[in-house]
């Protein structure tokens, strides 16, 4: 048996991926979506009301939000996770009963919040002071200005970034299955995992990251659309015109006025 015929077994046997293909449709694919999206919404309202503590004034209110972003930027994912998932699982059985999937939530909610708190801070502070004064003068207040001129400014600023942490919390999601999931509780990789280990080849977790991979890489390439759109700007491209048509337009008042004054003068 050649290399490439073991390659192609351990790796792209095909019955075994059509095999595991439903379950990964029906129930890898919908909860890690649930997962990534619960995650991303919390770990964005997190990181917004950190970054305007970030950069308050007041710095009892500024250290513990670097205290807190420090702490979950620095973690290894996998550390924190398995913290919360088995630190506080008798809390989360009492109020959600033994799925892990609050607690899995949970943890990438904080982990993403303390990026997107610096993503967030970062497009904020990156707005003119110009934008501010002008509102103050205009006689709005601080925390107007901020939520209607200010902070969607900066959103806008950093959205691709936004978009690239929400890939990231994707890729993130597989570590909830470490909790332990039921059968209809598990994601993509879960999913593939456990279809290797009955096949007794990759294959399965191939196509999970294929899976993956059709998630994440048109994101990503929308990212740098958005990206170059927003750095360039919107331009429309228009065949050149001649100018002899304002020229006609701006000479058409004076040729009448003369018209007029000639036959005033005329009668």
């Amino acid at each position: 048996m050649d290399m490439l015929t073991i390659l192609s077994r351990t790796f792209f046997d095909v019955p075994s991926m059509i095999e595991v293909l439903p379950q990964l449709l029906t129930t890898g694919l919908v909860n890690t979506l649930i997962i990534s999206v619960a995650a991303t919404v919390l770990g964005t309202l997190l990181g917004l009301a950190l970054a305007l503590l970030g950069i308050s004034s007041s710095r009892w209110l500024r250290l513990p939000a670097r205290m807190y972003t420090d702490l979950f930027r620095g973690l290894p994912s996998i550390l924190t996770i398995l913290l919360i998932g088995q630190g506080l699982a008798r809390f989360s059985y009492q109020l959600f009963g033994p799925s892990p999937y609050p607690l899995g939530i949970f943890a990438l909610s904080l982990i993403a919040s303390a990026y997107m708190g610096e993503i967030f801070r970062s497009g904020i502070q990156s707005v003119e002071r110009g934008q501010m004064e002008a509102c103050r003068a205009l006689g709005m207040s601080y925390s107007r200005a901020m939520r209607l001129v200010v902070i969607p400014q900066g959103i806008r600023r950093v959205l691709p970034a936004i978009v690239n942490q929400f890939i990231a919390i994707i890729k993130d999601s597989s570590l909830v299955y470490l909790l332990g999931l039921m059968t209809n509780q598990r994601e993509l990789f879960r999913v593939g995992q456990d279809a290797a280990v009955l096949t007794g080849n990759l294959s399965p977790l191939m196509l999970a990251g294929v899976f993956y991979l059709i998630i994440t890489v048109p994101l990503t390439h929308m990212v740098n659309y958005v990206d170059v759109r927003y750095r360039t700007g919107r331009r429309r491209l228009t065949a050149p015109q001649s100018g002899l048509k304002e020229v006609e337009e701006v000479q058409k008042p004076t040729n009448k006025a003369l018209l007029e004054s000639a036959g005033g003068h005329h009668d």
